[in-house]
C-alpha cells in the first residue's frame, strides 16, 4: 500500500475510546420476525475502555462570550488541508489562549474557519497529558491557523503515526484480525482519535461498522453456499430428483444477492484504503448499489416465508436431512447458528444497513455532503423495506395454506382433486365453528375448524396428535365455491350448554353454563336437502365476517371462472323453439309451437354447413350462423339423430323406427333449392321396433349400431355404411335387405336394460343396470361371453376392492373411455368414477371420484370429460377427476349423443330452458366450444413491427 501524506497528531497516553463506538455493539440478536433486530454473532463482545486508563472527555468546556461559536460559518475565511478532508465539529474550536494573532484573509480548498484573537499551533509538546485533562487545568490547544504551517505539519505527523494503522486495514480486510480487535478504535492511531469530538468518533465508528457488517454478510453468504449449498447437491440428504428443485425453493436467488455484495463490498474496501482512518463517506457507494439489488432483494423477502416452510417441512419428514444439518453445524464458521438464520440474513440485512445510516447522519455535521444524501438513500431503503412487507405478508399466508393442506386428512377410498398447490390457490379464511348433531336422547355439540379457500369450503375436525402436530380431517366432503349458496345469517341466537370448567366449585358444577351461539346456514346447490349445514359462530360480528367473507369469495370465484372458461357456452338459437308449459295447452300456440328439443346434429354438404334439429313435430335445419330454421321432415316425436356426412347419410329414429335419408337432399331443402317432400325420396328403413341407435366411426368404419326389441329379448346388430367407392368392390360379408348397408355377423343378446352404447377402441362398450360389457362388432356372435367391466374377482381379500364393488353397484353405468397418454381406463357412472387397467382390474388402491352432481350423460372432450345433468354441467380432468368448470342451467340435455367417436374439432351440443313467454317456454340450443389460452406476444416477436419508423 502506498504511503500518503497524513497529518500527524499527538495523543497524550491513556486516551481511550468512547465506551461504545459502535451505534449497535450491545444489541440483542434479531429474530428472523423482527427485520428490525440485528444478527451478531453469540461470541461477539465489544471492546471498553479499561478501568485503569484515566477516561478522556472530548467535551469543550465552557468559553467566553468572546470565543467564535462555529468554525465553519460561511462568513469566513477557509484553510487548505490535505486529502483526506476532515469535516470538524465545533468542539475542535481553537482555544481562546493566544499563541498567535495570525488572521487568514483567504479561501483555501474550501474549508472554512474563523480565527481567533490567540489560536496556537498544535504540536506534540503542546498537548496536555491526560491527568491535567480529566482535573479540568486546561484544554487542548487547537491548531495555530497558518495554512502552510498547518497542511505541512499535520501532514507530516499523521503519516509517520499511520503506516502500523494501515497493516492493521489490510489485516481487517483479509479477516486476519481477531473479532474483538475489528474495531475502528482499534485501528486508528490514538493521536488521530484524540483530535477529533465526540460525534465525529461515533460517526467514523459507524462508517466502520456498515463495513465490518458487510464483510460479515458477504462471509455468511458464502458460508452459505459452501456449507449447505454444494455439500446438498453431493450427498443424498435430499433424494435426487427433488433436490434441484428443494434448493430453488429454500435458497431461491442467493447467488445473485451474493454477486451483487462482492462488488460492494469491494468498493467499501477500496474507499477505506484510500481514506483510512477517516472515511468521509460512504453513501454514495451504496446508493449507486442500492439500485442494482432491489430487485433481487425483493423477490427473495417476498419469497423468504415459503422457504422457512419448505425447509421446516423438510426437516420434519426426513431424517436424513436433519442428519445433514447437524453434520453442517460441524463447521467452526457456523458458530451454532442454524440453517434459518443464514436464511434470514438477506431479509434483515437491508434494515439493519437502514438503522446504521440512521444513526450516522445523527452524527453528520450540518455542512457535510452526507447531509443531503443519506436522507436520500433512508428514503430510497425505507420505501423499499415497506414495499416489500404486503409481499410478506402474502407469502406468510400461503405458508399457513401449506401447513393447512399438509395436516388435511381425507376419508378413505375417495380420489379428491382440491388443485391445492396451484399458484393462484390462497386460503381467504379460516376460524373455529360449531355444529350441533341430533341423536336419540340429546343434543350434541361439535366443534370444527372451517377453511375458505378461493375454491373450495372446507369442514374439518382438527386432532392434536402431539405437541407440534395437527391433523384436521375432512368431516365432510369439501364444496366447491360454484356449488356454495348462503341460507339465513340472521337467526337469533342459541343457547350452547358447557360443561363447568375445572378447579370450579361444587355448586358451579352442578349449576348449567350457556354460552350463545349464532347460527347461520349454508347449502349445496345440487342437494339442497342432503347437503345443508347450519354452523354457529361465537359472536354475532364473527357471523358477520364469515358472511362477507363468504360473499367476496364467492364473487371472486365467479368472476375469474367466467374469465377463464375451458368451455365456452355458445348459444345458437333461442326463441325459435318453444313448447308448451306445465299446465298449458299446445293448442293456440300457432306457428310458434315446435315442440320440445330432442336431438340435433352437425351436417355438411359442399361448402355449406348446417344444424339440425329434432323436435315433437318433425326435424328442422338452418344454415350455421342464422336465426330461421326451415322444416324438413314431417315425423311424430323423433327422439335421436345422427349425420354422416362422410357417407352422405342422415339417419333419424322415431316411433321405433330407424330410417335414413340423403345429406345432399336434405341440404338442398334447407336452402330451399328442393320442397321438404323430396327428402322422402331417398328414405330408406333400417329397422323397426328399435330401442336405440348409435352411429360414427369404429376403427377405419362407420357403422350404425343399433339394438332391436323381441320377446324377451334385446338384439344388437352392427351394419356397415357403404359408401360409393365400395360399391363396386365385390362384398365379403352377407347382404342385408337394405342396399346401402351390410351387416357383421350374427346379432348379438345383450341384456333389456341396456341404456347406452359407445366405442372404445374397435371395440363396442354396451352399458346396462347391471354393469358394463365390451363386444366386438365384426363377430358380434362370437361374443356372447362378452368381458364385465370393471373386474371385481378379487374382492374377497381387498376390502377397498369390496368397498368400491358395492359403489359401482348402486350407480347407473354410463361408459367409459381411454385415458389420454395412459393405459388407464376411466368407467364413468352417474354418481361416480373409477379408474381400471387394460385387463378391468381397479387402479389407485381401489379409490373412486364423486361427482358433485348426479350427471344423466358425458361428453369426451380431450383431456377433459363433460358430466351433463339438469341443471349443471361439470367439467373435470381425466387423469384426476380436478373439477375446472361449471356451467349452470335449467332442464339441461345433450342432444347430439347419438354420434360415436365425434371427431377432433367437433362441439358438444346441449339444450336447455330458456325465457317463459305466454305460456310458452323457449328452448336454447347451445354449443359447448373449447376455448384457447389468450397468448399477448411482445413487440419484438410481431414482424415488422418498427417497419414504419425510420430509425436513424
Amino acid at each position: 500500500m502506498a504511503q500518503r501524506h497524513r497529518p500527524h497528531i499527538s495523543i497524550p497516553p491513556g486516551a481511550a475510546p468512547p465506551a461504545n463506538p459502535s451505534p449497535s455493539a450491545h444489541d440483542p440478536p434479531l429474530s428472523p420476525v423482527n427485520l428490525w433486530a440485528d444478527r451478531r454473532y453469540p461470541d461477539y463482545t465489544p471492546v471498553s475502555a479499561t478501568s485503569s486508563a484515566p477516561r478522556i472527555s472530548l467535551d469543550v468546556p465552557a468559553r467566553a462570550p468572546s470565543r467564535p461559536s462555529s468554525a465553519y460559518e460561511s462568513e469566513t475565511t477557509r484553510i487548505s488541508f490535505p486529502e483526506p478532508q476532515l469535516y470538524r465539529s465545533s468542539s475542535q474550536r481553537s482555544s481562546r489562549s493566544s499563541r498567535s494573532s495570525y488572521r487568514p484573509t483567504s479561501s483555501i480548498a474550501g474549508f472554512t474557519h474563523r480565527s481567533s484573537r490567540s489560536d496556537s499551533l498544535l504540536s506534540p509538546d503542546s498537548l496536555l497529558t491526560a491527568t491535567q485533562l480529566a482535573s479540568g487545568e486546561s484544554r487542548p490547544p487547537s491548531f495555530e491557523n497558518t495554512p502552510e504551517t498547518t497542511v505541512r505539519d499535520l501532514s507530516s505527523e499523521l503519516s509517520d503515526l499511520t503506516i502500523d494503522s494501515e497493516e492493521a486495514l489490510r489485516k481487517f480486510q483479509s479477516g486476519e484480525l481477531n473479532d474483538d480487535d475489528e474495531e475502528w478504535y482499534r485501528l486508528v492511531p490514538p493521536e488521530a482519535r484524540e483530535v477529533l469530538d465526540r460525534n465525529e468518533v461515533q460517526r467514523q465508528s459507524i462508517l466502520f461498522e456498515i463495513i465490518k457488517s458487510e464483510k460479515d454478510y458477504v462471509a455468511d453468504l458464502e458460508l452459505v453456499k459452501e456449507v449447505f449449498i454444494e455439500p446438498l447437491i453431493n450427498t443424498l440428504a435430499v433424494p435426487q430428483h427433488r433436490v434441484k428443485g428443494f434448493i430453488q425453493e429454500v435458497f431461491f436467488n442467493i447467488d445473485a444477492i451474493l454477486a451483487h455484495h462482492h462488488r460492494l463490498l469491494a468498493a467499501l474496501f477500496a474507499r477505506q484504503r484510500d481514506q483510512h482512518p477517516l472515511v468521509q463517506s460512504l453513501s454514495d457507494i451504496i446508493l449507486d448499489n442500492s439500485l442494482l439489488f432491489r430487485n433481487e432483494y425483493e423477490s427473495y423477502i417476498k419469497h423468504y416465508p415459503l422457504a422457512e416452510a419448505r425447509h421446516r417441512s423438510e426437516m420434519r419428514r426426513s431424517q436424513r436431512y436433519q442428519y445433514f444439518l447437524q453434520q453442517c453445524s460441524l463447521d467452526p464458521r457456523v458458530r451454532k447458528r442454524d440453517l434459518i438464520t443464514f436464511l434470514s440474513r438477506p431479509v434483515t440485512r437491508l434494515p439493519r444497513l437502514l438503522l446504521l445510516l440512521e444513526n450516522a447522519k445523527k452524527y453528520t455535521e450540518a455542512d457535510h455532503p452526507d447531509t443531503e444524501t443519506i436522507p436520500l438513500l433512508i428514503g430510497i431503503l425505507s420505501d423499499f423495506i415497506k414495499s416489500t412487507q404486503p409481499g410478506i405478508a402474502a407469502s406468510e399466508d400461503k405458508v399457513k395454506f401449506w401447513n393447512l393442506c399438509e395436516s388435511l386428512v381425507y376419508q378413505k377410498g375417495e380420489i379428491i382433486d382440491l388443485d391445492l398447490y396451484d399458484e393462484s390457490r390462497s386460503l381467504r379464511f379460516q376460524g373455529p365453528l360449531s355444529r350441533r348433531y341430533k341423536t336419540n336422547m340429546d343434543l350434541h355439540w361439535a366443534d370444527l375448524h372451517v377453511a375458505l379457500l378461493d375454491n373450495y369450503l372446507l369442514l374439518l375436525k382438527p386432532e392434536a396428535r402431539s405437541s407440534t402436530v395437527m391433523k384436521n380431517h375432512v368431516v365432510s366432503r369439501p364444496i366447491p365455491l360454484e356449488y356454495l349458496r348462503l341460507g339465513m345469517f340472521d337467526s337469533p341466537p342459541e343457547n350452547r350448554k358447557e360443561k363447568a370448567e375445572e378447579g370450579s366449585g361444587l355448586l358451579d358444577r352442578v349449576r348449567s353454563r350457556y354460552r350463545q351461539m349464532y347460527p347461520f346456514t349454508i347449502y349445496h346447490a345440487s342437494s339442497k336437502m342432503n347437503r345443508r349445514y347450519t354452523l354457529y359462530a361465537a359472536s354475532e360480528e364473527m357471523r358477520k365476517r364469515w358472511h362477507d367473507a363468504l360473499v367476496e369469495t364467492i364473487a371472486i370465484r365467479q368472476i375469474r371462472q367466467e374469465s377463464n372458461m375451458l368451455f365456452a357456452p355458445h348459444v345458437i338459437n333461442e326463441g325459435f323453439f318453444k313448447y308448451a308449459a306445465l299446465g298449458t295447452a299446445a293448442y293456440g300456440a300457432g306457428s310458434h309451437y315446435t315442440g320440445r328439443i330432442n336431438a340435433a346434429t352437425e351436417l355438411s354438404s359442399g361448402s355449406h354447413k348446417f344444424i339440425a334439429v329434432a323436435c315433437t313435430s318433425g326435424v328442422y335445419v338452418a344454415v350455421r350462423g342464422e336465426p330461421s330454421f326451415r322444416k324438413v321432415l314431417t315425423l311424430p316425436n323423433p327422439t335421436c339423430m345422427v349425420a354422416l356426412s362422410a357417407a352422405g347419410k342422415f339417419f333419424v329414429m322415431h316411433e321405433g323406427g330407424l330410417f335414413s335419408y340423403s345429406i345432399d337432399l336434405i341440404a338442398r331443402a334447407a336452402l330451399g333449392f328442393a320442397p321438404s317432400q323430396s327428402v322422402d325420396a331417398s328414405k330408406e328403413r333400417i329397422s323397426t321396433d328399435v330401442l336405440l341407435f348409435r352411429a360414427g366411426r369404429i376403427g377405419s368404419r362407420l357403422m350404425v349400431l343399433y339394438a332391436v326389441k323381441s320377446f324377451l329379448q334385446l338384439w344388437l346388430y352392427a351394419l356397415e355404411v357403404v359408401t360409393p367407392s365400395d360399391s363396386a368392390n365385390p362384398q365379403r360379408w352377407s347382404t342385408s335387405s337394405v342396399s346401402s348397408f351390410r351387416s357383421f355377423g350374427e346379432p348379438l343378446s345383450i341384456p333389456k336394460d341396456t341404456h347406452n352404447l359407445t366405442v372404445l377402441s374397435r371395440r363396442i362398450v354396451i352399458c346396462s343396470d347391471k354393469g358394463i360389457s365390451v363386444a366386438d362388432p365384426a363377430n358380434l356372435s362370437l361374443s356372447l361371453k362378452s368381458t364385465t367391466l370393471p373386474d371385481f374377482s378379487d374382492t374377497d381379500d381387498n376390502p377397498p376392492m369390496a368397498g368400491l364393488k358395492s359403489r359401482c353397484a348402486a350407480a347407473k353405468p354410463l361408459g367409459i373411455l381411454r385415458c389420454p397418454e395412459s393405459d388407464e381406463l376411466l368407467v364413468i357412472y352417474d354418481e361416480l368414477g373409477c379408474y381400471i387397467d387394460k385387463h378391468g382390474v381397479p387402479t389407485r388402491s381401489s379409490g373412486y371420484l364423486r361427482w358433485e352432481t348426479k350427471a344423466t350423460s358425458y361428453a369426451h372432450r380431450g383431456d377433459y370429460i363433460l358430466l351433463i345433468s339438469p341443471e349443471f354441467i361439470e367439467i373435470r380432468t381425466v387423469h384426476t377427476g380436478k373439477l375446472v368448470q361449471v356451467i349452470e342451467g335449467v332442464d339441461i340435455r345433450r342432444i347430439d349423443g347419438g354420434l360415436l367417436s365425434p371427431d377432433k374439432d367437433s362441439t358438444t351440443l346441449v339444450a336447455m330452458k330458456g325465457k317463459e313467454e305466454h305460456g310458452l317456454v323457449a328452448d336454447k340450443v347451445v354449443e359447448l366450444v373449447e376455448t384457447a389460452e389468450l397468448r399477448t406476444p411482445r413487440v419484438s416477436e410481431v414482424p415488422g413491427a418498427w417497419d414504419e419508423f425510420d430509425v436513424l
